[in-house]
């Protein structure tokens, strides 16, 4: 069904209708509970998704839980429709869930006494009585940065003052009282959970949205990664606890990345990075075209997101690249010339990925960003980056950096895949830093063929599993729906479809 262009494109509307008439509604459900619901779904609850946890261990897989309540991709454009409004009764139930599913990832990890593969991922939007809060911190973030303006295009490079607004409000805010309250509420929140999250030991990965949340998204998770990554002697050496998501398909992310990785060396954090090609292009493409009737707050000319998909391959491979030196410089941990000369070879990485039309260098001299890092960081991981994504070459492309890099070495004996790629070990400090994930029920043949690739004793390949209600969930399978539609494009579908077959043909010959 996903390889239906026409019935992916109408599903949110086809659901919306069929979910609003009595008694179709529940045959619906019913349809959906056992088709996309059970394919894409870990489960109804937290503890739900622990067997198939289980399975994913048996077969050297981690996890990646995340209790899926987002915004409805078929809301965008309208200004008011994609507004999540919630009782503060509900907000703080879903506080509450985050917590426990914090507490069933650390309770399965605790069983298994190593690894800690079981990570716990949230959405900011869905933790807000009116999601509108958070593009109205992001507008005032994007008017501030005007007046200091530093070249990364829409929506720009986080500062440790964006959040100064709702921290320490003065008379004159733009924003509104009720949008300051709940923006404050929401930090305490997060800031909860974190600290939950740290005393479990299970790091919090903090989802990308829509662009005009971005800013107010970034801000928070600068100010997490800052308070709860910081490399000390008194911090464990499971760093970083938070990470945040850098979409490639976003024009700023070359840059953003460059100064990121900066930013985190002079203040003495390690940076968490989830690195992904992004969601939504389509509708960002549309709400940039209809600026008048749509969410869009940005004010470039050019549109927040990469237009042609192959400027989006290029950025997010030139990422990886980016960010396995920054694995290697972390582990041979020298702060001399070739890490200096190294850095600056990021940065210029970066500018080379970024837009012709985007004029000026990036405004932050590097050597004032790179201090000396303290004599205990061997101790700690300085990076850590989850690698997600559903195409094979980028895939492969991680995996050869990764030897390149010295991060992993080949073992020619071991038994080589279809393709006859060499299988590689990866050293276990960089099993620390380094994984790759691929969301449940999409690209497993990629998830295996990643599996049976790799030498680690603790997983290096990880499953994004969304769990909740079959209502909760409606819309986080819609975007699925329209993901899993690009992934299976270009003749994918035919193949996919054969590999399923096969796997049938399997069963029922064992069976006979």
């Amino acid at each position: 069904m996903c390889s239906i262009p026409q019935l992916v494109e109408h599903s949110p509307k086809i659901l919306s209708v069929l979910t609003s008439v009595p008694g179709v509604r529940d045959i619906t459900e019913a349809f959906v509970r056992t088709t996309f619901f059970g394919h894409f779904v870990g489960g109804d609850t937290a503890e739900g998704t622990l067997p198939l946890l289980r399975a994913f261990r048996r077969a050297n897989k981690g996890a990646i839980l995340a209790y899926s309540v987002e915004v409805d991709p078929s809301s965008v454009p309208s200004h008011t429709s994609n507004e999540i409004s919630k009782d503060k009764l509900s907000q703080k139930q879903l506080i509450k869930e985050i917590i426990h599913s914090i507490d069933v990832a650390a309770s399965f990890e605790d069983a298994l006494n190593g690894g800690r593969r079981t990570w716990v991922a949230l959405k900011l939007t869905a933790l807000l009585p009116n999601a509108q809060a958070l593009t109205n911190l992001s507008k005032h973030i994007v008017q501030s940065r005007a007046l200091e303006p530093d070249q990364v295009p829409f929506p720009g490079c986080p500062r440790s003052s964006d959040l100064d607004v709702i921290l320490a409000p003065t008379s004159l805010t733009p924003l509104t009282e009720k949008d300051t309250a709940d923006l404050r509420e929401l930090y305490s929140d997060i800031h909860r959970v974190c600290e939950h999250a740290q005393t479990r030991g299970v790091k919090i990965i903090i989802d990308a949205e829509w662009s005009w949340y971005e800013p107010a998204i970034c801000a928070i998770a600068l100010a997490l990664m800052r308070e709860f990554n910081t490399l000390s002697n008194h911090q464990s050496t499971m760093q970083p606890l938070i990470y945040t998501t850098f979409q490639a398909y976003l024009r700023r992310t070359p840059s953003h990345l460059a100064l990121a990785l900066a930013d985190a060396r002079r203040n003495n954090y390690s940076l968490g990075v989830k690195l992904v090609r992004g969601a939504y292009h389509p509708y960002e493409i549309a709400a940039h075209k209809s600026k008048e009737t749509s969410m869009s707050i940005s004010p470039d000319e050019l549109p927040p997101v990469w237009e042609k998909k192959e400027e989006t391959d290029r950025c997010y491979d030139n990422c990886v690249k980016v960010l396995i030196n920054g694995v290697r410089e972390d582990l041979s941990n020298r702060q001399d010339v070739h890490t200096l000369r190294s850095s600056e070879d990021n940065l210029r990485l970066a500018e080379a990925s970024r837009s012709e039309t985007i004029k000026g260098p990036i405004s932050h001299p590097i050597r004032d960003l790179l201090p000396a890092v303290g004599p205990d960081s061997k101790k700690i991981p300085s990076i850590g980056i989850l690698f997600g994504t559903h195409n094979w070459e980028s895939s492969k492309l991680i995996l050869r950096e990764l030897e390149r890099n010295g991060l992993a070495e080949s073992l020619p004996e071991e038994p080589r895949p279809d393709d006859g790629a060499t299988v590689i070990r990866v050293k276990p400090e960089v099993v620390e830093r380094v994984a790759i994930g691929q969301l449940f029920g999409m690209s497993d043949d990629l998830t295996q063929y990643l599996v049976d690739r790799t030498r680690t004793t603790t997983p290096f390949i990880i499953k994004y599993v969304p769990y909740g209600g079959l209502r909760e969930v409606m819309p986080y399978l819609s975007r699925r729906a329209v993901e899993n539609k690009s992934v299976l494009g270009e003749g994918k579908t035919a193949e996919e479809r054969r590999r399923a077959g096969r796997a049938l043909w399997k069963r029922i010959t064992f069976q006979i």
